[in-house]
Formats: structure tokens, sequence, C-alpha cells
């Protein structure tokens, strides 16, 4: 009897040596003269356990990770294949407790199907919810998003279907839909995930976008770093356009709907909608002013949905399951999942896929396990590099957008980046001065000159030139950026700067040259 056996193919699980697990059990299954098919699955975003190898079984998979190609002799030894136990050895995939306690509705294929066999994706409700866009109106289809209450899951949180109904009533002889899979915000890979691990999900997702505004055409902007992602995704639009789930006459209905991937220009600004949208048409990556807005006058003009690849790839399950089954997960104006991503200085990291509304606290150590170090955690950033730096007396706010702006911080792209008790908070804001230096656009002189000129100030700070005078000026300056930059690049940079001036004053210096009386925490 020939047993399944899955290593991932994910990047991460890929740069962990899942290729070389791969070969190692095929090599030793054939010495062996045992009968085994190997199936490369996405990653189940346990990144501490990768490459994580299961093998299936009349009552399910069963793990076993990490392993390494040297791990694979033993395992056979074991009789793993029927169930020995080792020391690898982790039970039911679906009862890890990481797992377990997830609520994974985009990510629900990710890590059990192979990413590029269509008849995997069918089997496991794919492209349900197209064959019910395909029997709607446009405005239904748009009204459908609405009502689900999907924001989009990046920076602005801006509801997805207020953005659809413009580029829908806009009239045009050509509309696009634009997908931003240009992630490079620090410690976030769920985009990349997607891509790699069910890409016809995003495909399906882009598809019934451009039923619902009626563009007939799709661009995904990936990021340049993700040659895998790429790859999979072209493939993955071959096989569709062969089984006529794209292109023309989708499905016999008449309708037809192009897509292709591009690769992105490797500047974190091309990010932003309106860069993303100039580097499309080959032109250098510069933020356009606004309005008009994208979903009016976009991608060459004509009215143009941007959206990211997590945000159109929770469309797919709103159309399959309904409107209401996505707004009943989530609290207040937050609605559906969110895919948090669990980076730095943690114990376990890797994605959680999880309804808004449970604590940082509890994303933290109930699925981080605390600091990968041992020693307590001091900082975390939420929301990319431009999100604000959160202590440990905010660690109990609910993950929820609103709660988040109440306290000056955001969730952006549900990246979060842990530090313990040993990083210098000044070096952080610096770092984020930094940053916006080396990746600003220079279309505005707020952002251009305002970083150079933040990191300096910085300096002088750490240095103890003249502190008390220099701190306010550091404000001064993130006041000018955040009220004057054309773009997020500019206007959020301070976010971080000013965080961990007020959360964590003590290391920029005595608290008493710093701050008046009441100041700081």
């Amino acid at each position: 009897m020939t047993v399944t056996l899955f290593v991932p193919r994910d990047s991460t699980s890929l740069a962990l040596g899942a290729e070389a697990v791969a070969r190692a059990l095929m090599v030793e299954a054939e010495r062996r003269g045992q009968s085994i098919q190997v199936v490369r699955n996405g990653s189940r975003g346990m990144f501490w356990l990768e490459p994580l190898v299961e093998v299936a079984t009349p009552e399910g998979r069963l793990a076993f990770g990490p392993v390494s190609a040297a791990d694979v002799p033993g395992l056979f030894d074991a009789g793993f294949l029927n169930g020995g136990e080792h020391r690898l050895g982790l039970g039911p995939t679906e009862e890890i407790p990481y797992l377990k306690s997830q609520e994974r509705l985009t990510f629900a294929r990710v890590g059990r199907t192979d990413p590029l066999s269509l008849d995997d994706y069918l089997a496991n409700d794919g492209y349900r919810g197209l064959r019910r866009a395909l029997n709607l109106s446009g405005a239904s289809i748009v009204g459908e998003v609405a009502e689900s209450g999907l924001r989009g899951r990046g920076g602005a949180a801006f509801p997805t279907g207020i953005k659809w109904q413009t580029v829908l009533e806009t009239r045009a002889d050509r509309k696009y839909v634009v997908c931003n899979a240009d992630e490079g915000d620090s410690g976030t890979f769920s985009d990349r995930m997607v891509m790699e691990g069910d890409p016809f999900l995003l495909i399906e997702g882009m598809t019934i976008a451009g039923l619902a505004v009626g563009a007939a055409e799709g661009l995904i902007y990936v990021r340049s770093e993700y040659p895998h992602a790429a790859r999979a995704l072209s493939q993955a639009i071959a096989v569709a356009e062969g089984s006529g789930y794209l292109g023309h006459d989708i499905l016999g209905s008449g309708k037809s709907f192009r897509l292709a991937v591009r690769k992105a220009a490797g500047a974190y600004i091309c990010g932003e909608e309106t860069a993303l949208l100039e580097s499309l048409e080959g032109k250098r990556g510069i933020v356009r002013a606004k309005p008009p807005l994208p979903a009016i006058h976009g991608l060459f003009g004509r009215p143009t949905i941007v959206n990211n690849v997590i945000s159109l790839a929770s469309v797919p399950v709103i159309l399959d399951r309904g409107a209401g089954f996505y707004r009943d997960y989530g609290i207040g104006r937050s609605r559906g999942s969110l895919a948090f991503q669990l980076a730095g200085n943690i114990r376990r990291g890797g994605l959680v896929e999880k309804a808004f509304g449970l604590t940082l606290r509890e994303l933290l150590y109930d699925f981080g396990g605390g600091a990968a170090s041992g020693r307590p955690i001091r900082a975390v950033q939420v929301g990319g590099p431009l999100g604000a730096y959160l202590s440990e007396a905010e660690f109990d706010t609910p993950l929820d957008y609103e709660a988040f702006a109440a306290i000056g911080g955001m969730l952006g792209h549900g990246g979060i980046v842990v530090f313990d008790d040993t990083v210098d908070m000044a070096h952080q804001a610096r770092f984020a001065m930094e940053f916006c230096a080396i990746e600003s656009c220079g279309k505005c002189t707020p952002c251009r000159i305002g970083s150079i000129r933040g990191v300096e100030v910085i300096d002088r700070i750490v240095a103890g030139s003249d502190r008390p005078a220099q701190v306010p000026l550091l404000r001064e300056l993130c006041d000018v950026m955040q009220s004057g930059s054309l773009c997020a690049m500019g206007g959020l940079t301070p976010g971080p700067v000013l965080s961990a001036l007020d959360r964590f004053p003590e290391d920029f210096g005595p608290k008493s040259a710093l701050f008046p009386a009441g100041r700081g925490v």
C-alpha cells in the first residue's frame, strides 16, 4: 500500500531544509522497498516545527517535526508510516494546540492541499464563491462584500465594499483589478503563504472582483524577493485558464477575466497604491497626489481596484458562505478574521488566523509562548515598520482596528515583531527614521528631508548633546512629517518614533532631562 506524505514547499520550509527532507524520504523509502507518495503542500504556519512532515492515515494526518534529512532513517526505523512513535512525533496535526485554536477562514486550505492541484482546490470548496458570483449582478457582489464588513487588510483598513462600489459606479471603457502583493512590512509573510500555499484562492478572489466591477483584466504585483510565489501564481494561472476558470467565457458564462503576474520594483514605497500603479505603468515608483483616487483614475487612468492579497483572498469565502457567515466573526467594526504573523524574539513564530477580538497578550503568550530568549517581552511593534511600539501595559488591548487606534497604534497587515528586555528603544526609533530616509520616494520635502534630520536629532539625543532642546525639536519635526507628507510613508514614520519616546523615555537619557513632570509613560 502506498502511503502519502506531505512535505511543505513554502519558502520558510525550504530555507529550513524541506527540499533535503523530501529527497531523503524518497531515497530511504526506495532503499527499504516501501511505497510512498510525497505531496509538496504549503506550510501550516508553525514555523518553529518546520520542516513539518505529515503522514496520511485513515484517521487523519500525523505530524512529525522539525525534521532534518538526518532524522529520516530513524523515522523509518520507528515505523512512522504506520503510526509508530518517534521523539519528533506531534500526534494528529489538527490537534496541535497552536493550530486547533485558530479560526482559519482565509487559510482553510493552506497546508492541507497541493497548491497547484486544481482537483485538490475543487475538492476543498474551491471556486464555489466564483460559481455563485457568476449568477449575480456586479452590484449584488459588491453588496455582499460590503455587508460582510470586510476592510482592507493593510494599513488604512478602508471598507472594501466602498472601494469596489466606487469602481463599479465610475463609467469607463476599461477597468482593472490590481493586487498589491508587494509584501514589505517587517515580520509579515501571510501574503506569501497564500500565494505559495493556495494560489487558486487569490485567483478566484480577483476574478470575483473583476466580475463585481466590470473589469476584464487583473495584475498581481508580486514582491521581487518572492520568486517561489511568482512561479506558483504563474503556474496556477495557466491551470485555471486551461480549465475554463480564467480567460474568455469563464465556465461558459460569457464573462471574461484575464490575469497576469508582474514583478515588483524592489522598493518599499511601491507598496503604496499610487506608487505601485506608477511602477506597473513602467515609471519610477513615486507617490501620486490624491485626489483623484485610484478607484476613479487608477492604472493607465482607468478605474482600478487596488487591494492586497489577504483582502482579495477573503472574498471567495464571503461569496461562498454568505456575508452573514463572515460578519459573525470579530468584534465592533472589525469583522471576520486576520492572519496575525508572529516574528522577532518569539518562541513559536508563525501565522495565527483568528477572529478580531483576542488580546495582544493572548497572541504573544498563548500562541507565541513568550520570548524565544526566555526573558520578559518589553516591546512589540504591530503593523510593520511604521507601526507604534507598544509596552507591556498595553498587551491586554483587543486586536481590533478601533481599539488600536485609540492607543495610537495600528494593526496594519497583522505583522507583529517582538523584542525582549534587552532592546534599545532609542535605537529602534532611529531605525524608523533611517528606514524612511532610505525608502522614501523623495517626492515631498517632509518625508525626504524630515527623515534625514530625524536620524541626526536622535543621534544627538543619544549622544547627550543638549537633550532638553533636542527632544522638543524631534517632536516638532514629527508633527511636520505627520501633517505635511504626501503619503503614509512620511506621515506614519513618526508613529514608532513618538511611541518609543513616550513609552520608553529611559532609553533616551535621564527622564528628568527629557520630559516635564507627568510626561513619559
